[in-house]
């Protein structure tokens, strides 16, 4: 069993955010459900390519922000074009590989090797890398390292 587990707080559609995620992620499936009272389900715990969630319906009181936000790894420009579209579909695109699901939720869908070309020792590259992304919603893989090379 995972020691920490991401437990998300919905308005009432929780089930339906459960659906969503598991639909979207490889091998996505909901472990268990919670009842609640009069018989609906209060919550459920889902797994997301091996990391388990616990998506919960609390009620109207709290709201997410991007102060929390799931990181999703994507190694080639499929993943991230197909992760970018799935999850902001009904939601909202923005700046720099970040979006927000139709729920709220806020992801970042981001390649390894942004991180590995924002971290060059060549501090130049790194610069025009991170110019390059700034001017990014959807992260470009081919465009970073276009940046990168210049």
């Amino acid at each position: 069993m995972q020691k920490i587990t991401p437990f998300l707080w919905y308005d009432g559609n929780a089930e339906e955010a459960a659906n969503l995620y598991t639909s979207i992620f490889k091998d996505g499936k909901i472990i268990s459900t919670m009842p609640g009272p009069g018989g609906k389900p209060m919550g459920f715990t889902l797994e997301l390519d091996g990391q388990r969630f616990i998506a919960f319906n609390g009620g109207p009181m709290f709201k997410f922000t991007e102060a929390v936000s799931m990181f999703v790894n994507c190694e080639t420009q499929d993943e991230i074009d197909y992760y970018w579209e799935r999850l902001s579909e009904g939601g909202q695109k923005s700046r720099c590989g970040w979006l927000k699901d139709k729920f709220g939720l806020s992801w970042q869908i981001v390649p390894p090797v942004l991180g590995e070309l924002l971290g060059d020792a060549d501090r130049e590259k790194a610069g025009r890398v991170m110019q390059a992304m700034l001017q990014m919603d959807k992260i470009d893989i081919a465009s970073l390292k276009a940046a990168y090379d210049r």
